[in-house]
């Protein structure tokens, strides 16, 4: 990792989409996200992936879609408000990660 980039199964943690790192692993490794960077779309198997701010993330959890853009990385698991200032929703108001 660096400062202009973070893995994606650590990005999804701190986010709070997941409760646990090995829990946003194995969801990224079942190919349930979809990262678009650049124009291209492609599904991720490997969470060593990188994304970077400005990328889109679209993936399913709790029988709902989520798209959200990268905004930040971030550096900790924090606060649920921490957590909501690390992306941007891009369908609806609706998408809160669980906590």
């Amino acid at each position: 990792m660096n400062d202009s980039a973070c893995r994606v199964d650590v990005w999804l943690w701190r986010a709070r989409f997941l409760r646990t790192r090995s829990l946003a692993t194995a969801f990224v490794e079942r190919g349930a996200v979809r990262l678009a960077q650049r124009g291209h779309q492609v599904r991720l198997d490997k969470p060593s992936r990188l994304v970077h701010p400005g990328d889109a993330l679209t993936f399913a959890i709790s029988g709902r879609v989520l798209s959200v853009r990268v905004e930040a990385l971030g550096t900790r698991r924090g606060p649920p408000t921490e957590a909501c200032a690390l992306y941007s929703s891009l369908v609806g108001s609706d998408d809160a990660p669980t906590v």
